[in-house]
């Protein structure tokens, strides 16, 4: 069974891609939508350059739009600490990519402490 072609809000990315930025911000929900128009920030505009340059880039710009234009491509966000990798899919067009880079480690528990109760140890 062929795998079913991705679509936002009904269109392509292909047709996403040749949209102007008006025209794609009115396809994008309230939030996303009012960034969009306002304009983005310095950090925003130089990653947006650094992408048309190259396939991997670093930044710390977290609210940054996931654009049509960033399918396929390598974004380095930092999470605090260090760089995660994020390959930018289809899927994540509309998004932020601070959604992305986790801040948080999920809590891994082992064993009952040294001063545990029986109760505890079982």
């Amino acid at each position: 069974m062929a795998r079913k072609e991705f679509t936002y809000r009904g269109r392509t990315v292909q047709e996403l891609q040749e949209m102007s930025m008006d025209e794609f911000a009115h396809l994008l929900p309230s939030s996303e939508r009012r960034k969009v128009s306002r304009g983005f920030t310095h950090d925003e505009k130089s990653l947006l350059k650094k992408l048309a340059k190259r396939d991997k880039v670093k930044t710390k710009s977290r609210a940054m739009i996931v654009l049509p234009s960033m399918v396929g491509k390598t974004i380095m966000v930092h999470n605090g600490k260090e760089y995660v990798a994020v390959t930018i899919q289809a899927e994540m067009i509309g998004r932020r990519l601070g959604a992305y880079a986790l801040t948080r480690k999920p809590t891994k528990h082992s064993s009952a402490g040294v001063m545990a109760t029986k109760k505890e140890k079982k």
